[in-house]
């Protein structure tokens, strides 16, 4: 029996369901201000500052680190696997991102720099405060990189998105003028 995790059993574990986002800025929420209440209520102005601003700097931190340790996490690696070459593509790149999810600012990050090298249009959707959006949309995890009718779901390496960026350029019909 191996511990090994196969790319697209990795790239499952590696999204976020939009619910479990929800459900966890609830939680949050719930937490931080009864724990500002039960401070405040027993006079411990100190403590209650500290809460105050200590626990969003944790979760945030948490977040940051959470792809650093997905390894030891059970989730794969997020190593990067860059392209040999890539082309120009005249497609539009839509990103749906959720401000919970620990591998949204990779992939969005691994976006920018393939959009210098690529020069496709990028469009940026945050879900978190458009859940109507992601319903609408059909999106259940994120992050979600979509170009025309192809999507990718989790995270993605940047060779992956490549791909998909290319794939979509040379679907797409000609246009002549």
């Amino acid at each position: 029996m191996t511990n090994s995790i196969s790319a697209s059993e990795a790239s499952m574990k590696q999204q976020c369901e939009v619910s479990n986002l929800y459900r966890g800025v609830i939680i949050f929420a719930i937490i931080y201000a009864c724990g500002a209440a039960f401070f405040a209520y027993d006079g411990n102005w100190p403590a209650a500052l500290l809460w105050l601003v200590l626990l969003p700097c944790l979760r945030w931190v948490g977040l940051r680190l959470s792809p650093l340790t997905s390894k030891w996490r059970g989730q794969g690696s997020i190593d990067d696997k860059l392209p040999s070459s890539v082309n120009h593509a005249h497609v539009e790149v839509t990103f749906y991102t959720h401000h919970g999810c620990p591998f949204c600012p990779i992939v969005k990050s691994r976006l920018e720099a393939l959009q210098k090298e690529m020069g496709f249009t990028l469009t940026k959707i945050d879900v978190t405060i458009k859940p109507q959006l992601a319903a609408s949309s059909r999106i259940r995890s994120v992050p979600v990189v979509e170009v025309g009718s192809n999507r990718l779901v989790g995270n993605a390496t940047t060779e992956q998105l490549a791909q998909l960026i290319a794939g979509a350029q040379a679907s797409e019909p000609c246009r002549v003028a």
